[in-house]
């Protein structure tokens, strides 16, 4: 009797055990499953402070785009070359590595250069496989809008689940007006990327 009951004890230690061994292996696969990756592309600095601002929100690594060939400070000759590379399909080739295979929510963050999507972020979404993966994206523009960026994205991530974008008015180099969301209107971008991540339930880390 008393050895009857001491092997029911066993087999009722042991299940828990497995059970409780399986509820941790969960955790851990959650855990990896929600790596989350903000990638941007920034010139005047928009952009990144942007991309700042939802790493605050959100968490996961803050990456920059950077170029092995980085382009010209002359805003005449960037303006001459990106349109070049739109015109030709040129995608310019990156400095910037990143194992995709570690996240599964990527933010992809870029200004508009010329109404479009600028040719690095091309190069990054058409170079990185991102099947099955959300995509993000969100942009800073001079005042004359996103263009069709966001519908690019959709074209060059098309086995992704491209989630709601943003969009903002940062500076505008060809006005002379680099940094803008600074001050007062940092703080009203913070309140409009809280609300768009509460909208597309990615808000994690609240201030």
């Amino acid at each position: 009797m008393k050895f009857a009951v001491y092997t029911l004890c066993l087999f009722i230690c042991l299940g828990l055990a497995d059970l409780e061994e399986e509820r941790f292996s969960q955790i851990g696969n959650c855990q990896s499953s929600e790596r989350t990756l903000i990638i941007y592309l920034s010139r005047t600095n928009n952009t990144k402070v942007l991309a700042e601002i939802i790493h605050q929100k959100v968490g996961g690594d803050l990456v920059a785009l950077e170029l092995e060939n980085p382009y010209p400070d002359n805003y005449d000759a960037i303006v001459k070359q990106v349109a070049h590379e739109n015109e030709t399909g040129f995608l310019p080739p990156l400095k910037t590595k990143v194992d995709m295979t570690r996240y599964n929510t990527i933010f992809v963050g870029f200004p508009t250069w010329g109404m479009q999507l600028p040719p690095p972020m091309k190069s990054f979404l058409y170079n990185n496989n991102l099947s099955g993966k959300s995509v993000i994206p969100f942009n800073t523009h001079g005042g004359y809008g996103l263009g069709n960026s966001f519908e690019k994205v959709k074209e060059l991530c098309p086995d992704s689940n491209v989630l709601k974008g943003f969009s903002i008015t940062g500076g505008s180099e060809r006005d002379g007006i680099y940094l803008a969301i600074k001050g007062a209107n940092k703080n009203e971008a913070e309140k409009q990327v809280e609300k768009w991540l509460g909208e597309i339930k990615l808000l994690k880390n609240k201030p």
